[in-house]
């Protein structure tokens, strides 16, 4: 391609695209990342200053994770609780975001059986009694009625982003986390309603969508992060999640799926790829990392647009939503590529930790590759405040509830 031509791609691709109720100024959306920036539960300026670098890089949307549902939803500290008692910081956060041109999505979630009680004070809850392999601690058995009263603190946390204007929210429903769990035989083993088949273990989730989709109807985007393989032998894989993207893409309440891979509950380098240093991240949290290192995470090369063949495979399923392409995103070859394949939409993580103006940089410079080595050493603030080793700190913003 010469150098017209691309500079002509360039202007073609990153150009205004609708999302559903919404159209983002760029069809590149900042990846949820932990961000352990917000230590009350609640938006601080430092967590508004992180999003803002993306933005003003070039990012059409993005992505303010992790925002649990509930108190017991929490994963890690500094999490975003998104309840009605945050709603000006979060109505903060948004306007900055809009202020500077461009939008935000909100992921909702609940950590199930990656909670821990030393963060919650609770028990940490699965779909069946389960122990984590990372920490040895057991998870009991959630009941029917906490089942009920979840799928209603997803819809109340979905209200709650609307009223805080919010453009889009994204439903974490992946590794391994409580929905996505649900998901996988290896950790469900009910035998009511929400257990055996595929459609019985797609129901929470499904019933959780179309909860959401009645309390917020139009006023915003509703994404859904699913997990098409989580590298675990006897869980999740693509013959069963491209039958879930299905069931949930038919409700027609899908706007787009942004499709991942791996899970955080084992085997977590196969979401990230690359260098898997156990040292470091064992220094980061309990549990027996040090002594079992990765044989619990696993260990996977890194190549470019590694989910790419995995999500390949939801082209011909899903009808209704856009897909969103993740995984190894980190310059125009990789962007183009995406959208000559019929994908809607990139998702970026680690080359935008690295790199915030990645998107503007492409724009001026469509051969200049991003900074990001996936040395995946940003991993080691996932319980702090997550930055990249090789850039600034991001957290020398205030930390006060804002």
């Amino acid at each position: 391609m010469n150098t017209e031509n691309i500079h002509q791609s360039v202007a073609q691709i990153f150009s205004p695209t609708k999302l559903g109720p919404i159209t983002l100024p760029t069809p590149v959306i900042k990846a949820a990342t932990s961000e352990g920036r917000s230590p009350e539960g609640k938006v601080t300026q430092a967590l508004i200053d992180f999003h803002l670098d993306f933005i003003k890089g070039g990012v059409g949307m993005t992505t303010l994770a992790y925002c649990a549902i509930s108190k017991v939803g929490f994963a890690t500290p500094g999490e975003i609780l998104m309840a009605r008692e945050n709603i000006e910081g979060l109505k903060k956060f948004t306007q900055a975001m809009h202020d500077a041109g461009g939008l935000a999505s909100a992921q909702l979630g609940h950590a199930g059986p990656l909670a821990t009680k030393q963060i919650t004070g609770y028990q940490p809850i699965a779909p069946s009694k389960f122990m984590n392999p990372t920490s040895f601690q057991t998870r009991r058995e959630i009941t029917l009625k906490e089942i009920e009263e979840i799928t209603e603190q997803f819809a109340e946390a979905a209200e709650v982003a609307a009223d805080s204007g919010f453009d889009a929210v994204e439903l974490h429903f992946g590794h391994l986390y409580l929905v996505s769990a649900f998901m996988s035989p290896w950790i469900n083993k009910r035998k009511d309603q929400y257990g055996g088949s595929i459609e019985n273990r797609t129901r929470f989730a499904k019933e959780i969508l179309l909860k959401v989709k009645e309390r917020v109807k139009d006023r915003l985007a509703i994404i859904i992060k699913l997990s098409m393989d989580d590298g675990i032998k006897g869980s999740i894989w693509l013959d069963e999640s491209t039958q879930t993207a299905k069931i949930l893409d038919e409700t027609g309440a899908v706007d787009a799926f942004e499709l991942t891979m791996g899970s955080s509950v084992a085997k977590q380098m196969y979401l990230f790829h690359g260098e898997a240093d156990i040292d470091g991240m064992a220094a980061t949290q309990k549990g027996n990392l040090k002594w079992f290192g990765k044989k619990i995470i696993g260990e996977y090369p890194y190549k470019d647009l590694y989910m790419l063949e995995a999500a390949r495979q939801f082209q011909p399923i899903v009808k209704n939503a856009k897909l969103i392409l993740l995984g190894g995103i980190n310059d125009f070859s990789h962007i183009s590529q995406a959208f000559r394949e019929g994908f809607h939409f990139v998702a970026i993580g680690r080359a935008l930790l690295r790199e915030p103006e990645i998107i503007n940089n492409i724009i001026k410079n469509p051969y200049k590759s991003g900074l990001c080595i996936h040395c995946n050493k940003c991993m080691f603030s996932v319980y702090s405040t997550i930055n990249c080793v090789f850039t600034k700190d991001y957290a020398t913003s205030s930390q006060k509830a804002v």
